[in-house]
């Protein structure tokens, strides 16, 4: 969003643009797995049943139904709800800089992203987190994770790999992402407010004559 709108008044190029997406992307996966890595170890998905076998707990089920859920859509479902997402997120992110307290940032960031995520859109970095973590524990406890989603040991083996989630979910919730925050607002503010600084000063001192 706003390397968008700095990259169209011509105060960055469309290098830099690029390179701070792969970087600050690449960045949030692996900070994002490192956080996976961490709740798996901590055992929170796992219990024990009654004899004694491992069984997966109601965080260990919850977690693999998101990652379910989130993989069993469509291409052009996951792409239009990480349009609706990332512009929220972003209009949020406008709305923080816009306000000059802390209490006005947290009001301005708090209702656009509750409304993103009460409306079940789509948001890559998130992703990151919630896919991964239904895998992990997946590939964990193929027998735990069929009997709690109702699908036979294959099926998990199946559906539950890396290269459904990039296919399936992480690239066209990408795609959706930049198209949402980079056209839909940051490009959206630029033509409205930067296109023609001359002009818009011109007008602005008009209005306060």
């Amino acid at each position: 969003m706003a390397c968008m709108a700095a990259v169209l008044n011509g105060k960055a190029t469309w290098g830099g643009l690029f390179y701070n997406w792969v970087v600050v992307y690449f960045a949030n996966f692996a900070g994002s797995l490192l956080l996976v890595y961490i709740i798996f170890a901590g055992m929170y998905w796992c219990t024990k049943d009654a004899t004694g076998a491992l069984a997966i707990s109601g965080m260990g089920a919850k977690a693999v139904g998101i990652a379910q859920g989130k993989m069993s859509l469509t291409w052009s479902a996951a792409f239009f709800r990480g349009i609706c997402c990332n512009w929220l997120v972003c209009l949020a992110v406008w709305m923080a800089f816009a306000s000059k307290d802390v209490v006005g940032k947290i009001f301005g960031i708090f209702f656009p992203i509750m409304a993103f995520v009460s409306s079940g859109f789509e948001h890559c970095v998130a992703n990151m987190f919630f896919i991964p973590m239904g895998l992990t524990i997946a590939n964990a406890a193929p027998q735990a994770t069929a009997t709690a989603m109702k699908m036979t040991p294959d099926a998990v083996a199946q559906f539950f790999t890396y290269g459904n989630f990039i296919n399936a979910n992480l690239i066209p919730v990408t795609l959706g992402n930049i198209v949402g925050g980079a056209i839909f607002v940051g490009m959206a503010y630029w033509f409205v407010y930067l296109r023609d600084p001359a002009a818009k000063v011109a007008q602005d001192k008009g209005v306060k004559a």
